[in-house]
């Protein structure tokens, strides 16, 4: 059979964030309604600057594919993130499609940052807070827009170069005010929605920090940043997670969150199983710690858009 083959650049230009938000939306909902198969995650430890983890099966009822992503994070002095995606046919495990993975999960993750606080943030939120002025919070920002009217956003990280390249893109593509704050404290202090992203290790994020009403996202909180999540914060506010399970065995588990302290899963939210914010004042947090069947979204998603791009390369690997 003919296998594409998804160069990074491929791969950028068949995704569309907006198309994959609805397709994201209905895969939670799908997902939380008739899950197939138990997320698996292993993960091993390399050398000191180097470690590799496998996520599958990605499945979905109604998508007649299954993903396997293979990523490698090595420090950011040698190679970063690397990583492939392997799209089979599900009902002879052909190969439909490789991939590389680096920007579709970049992509998923801020899709799935977006709908976390189309779900959970009050309507009215308008301003956000970002700890982490990695490439991440680019894609975090952007997909935020997809959802909520923003009028300001405020970055912390602990590069202040980092952070003002940010703040100066931020402002040149999207026009909107970006403030440089000196503390997790000042960033957080004024905004909506807030989101911490793995890696980024901005500081404690204690709960008196943050105003009545707010929203919290933690992404990739499976390999970093646990030691920044104040087991306080997340024991009072309202504690939803993509899945029960991963958030307990990933970083979550480590800043003390047990299962019966996890309100919902999103997707249950999402297909109306469990109630979701229900009052302003409500602090709500989203643990995310991205799930093969968040990959299949994305995958088949680029999958269809490139069968018609006559630019792909193509291969049969059976000759």
């Amino acid at each position: 059979m003919s296998t594409l083959l998804l160069r990074r650049s491929d791969v950028v230009r068949n995704l569309q964030s907006l198309v994959l938000l609805s397709d994201m939306r209905e895969a939670f909902r799908t997902d939380a309604l008739a899950r197939t198969v138990a997320p698996q995650r292993t993960r091993a430890l390399l050398h000191a600057e180097g470690s590799t983890s496998v996520l599958f099966p990605g499945s979905l009822p109604g998508v007649p594919a299954y993903t396997v992503k293979v990523q490698a994070r090595f420090s950011p002095q040698a190679s970063g993130a690397q990583g492939v995606l392997q799209l089979h046919d599900l009902a002879s495990g052909g190969l439909l499609a490789l991939m590389d993975s680096v920007h579709l999960t970049n992509v998923r993750d801020g899709v799935l940052g977006a709908l976390a606080a189309d779900v959970l943030a009050r309507p009215d939120a308008r301003r956000v807070a970002l700890l982490g002025a990695g490439p991440q919070a680019v894609l975090q920002l952007k997909s935020l827009r997809l959802v909520r009217t923003l009028s300001q956003a405020f970055v912390y990280d602990a590069d202040p170069v980092l952070t003002a390249a940010f703040a100066t893109r931020m402002y040149q593509e999207l026009s909107l005010p970006v403030r440089m704050a000196g503390s997790v404290q000042e960033a957080v202090g004024e905004a909506d929605i807030v989101v911490m992203l793995g890696g980024s290790r901005p500081g404690a994020l204690l709960p008196e920090m943050l105003r009545p009403g707010t929203h919290l996202t933690l992404l990739s909180t499976e390999e970093s940043g646990k030691g920044d999540l104040s087991p306080e914060l997340l024991q009072r506010a309202t504690f939803v997670c993509d899945h029960r399970g991963q958030a307990v065995s990933g970083g979550l588990g480590g800043a003390g969150i047990a299962e019966d302290a996890i309100h919902a899963e999103l997707g249950e939210i999402i297909a109306g199983l469990r109630p979701g914010r229900t009052s302003p004042e409500q602090v709500t947090v989203f643990g995310g710690v991205g799930l093969p069947f968040q990959d299949l979204a994305a995958a088949w998603h680029v999958y269809l858009a490139a069968q018609g791009d006559e630019d792909v390369q193509r291969m049969d690997f059976g000759t």
